[in-house]
């Protein structure tokens, strides 16, 4: 589980029918507040599994047919179907190069475009990027000033770290 689920109930059910070579494996997690809520307007959903479930929907390119919400005791919860086949890529900046970089981007970028085409009107967001390349160079603008950005950000931190205003606790790398 992510950072996200640290210190929320999660429990993994498990199913079968009537041919036990047919596993069905449920995860049930408790969905709290958004860290967001405090900085924006409240959330247009009343239940937060059901916040959880209708950005998941967004998301997804595949849905699940076993995401839901549900609610136990005053807690909330959302249900999903728990199997590893996210097809993720891990990011291994030794191993990124000039040939399969932009590979790696356009998976990230159509993943993106998927996600806002399915939450808001696709052919308004259509019109509004239109068929020059100005948007396209505007992110990449953004894209650098960002890394500049991290860059920096990054150089500040070890600085911090060096001089002991804060503390940092190294780990060792893990396989």
């Amino acid at each position: 589980m992510g950072v996200g689920s640290v210190g929320t109930r999660c429990w993994i059910i498990f199913l079968t029918g009537n041919n036990s070579n047919d596993p069905l494996f449920l995860q049930v997690k408790e969905a709290q507040a958004s860290v967001l809520e405090p900085y924006v307007s409240p959330s247009a959903y009343k239940h937060h599994g059901q916040r959880v479930v209708a950005g998941q929907r967004l998301i997804q390119a595949a849905p699940d047919i076993f995401l839901g919400w549900g609610e136990i005791a005053g807690l909330h919860f959302y249900v999903r179907q728990l199997r590893d086949m996210k097809g993720g890529v891990e990011f291994d900046p030794d191993k990124v190069t000039v040939k399969n970089l932009p590979q790696y981007s356009s998976l990230c970028a159509w993943a993106l475009a998927l996600s806002h085409a399915k939450s808001g009107d696709a052919a308004m967001i259509a019109g509004y990027t239109g068929n020059s390349e100005e948007l396209d160079e505007a992110m990449v603008r953004f894209a650098f000033a960002y890394a500049d950005q991290t860059e920096k950000d990054h150089q500040a931190l070890l600085a911090a770290a060096k001089s002991g205003r804060i503390k940092v606790a190294v780990s060792e790398p893990h396989d």
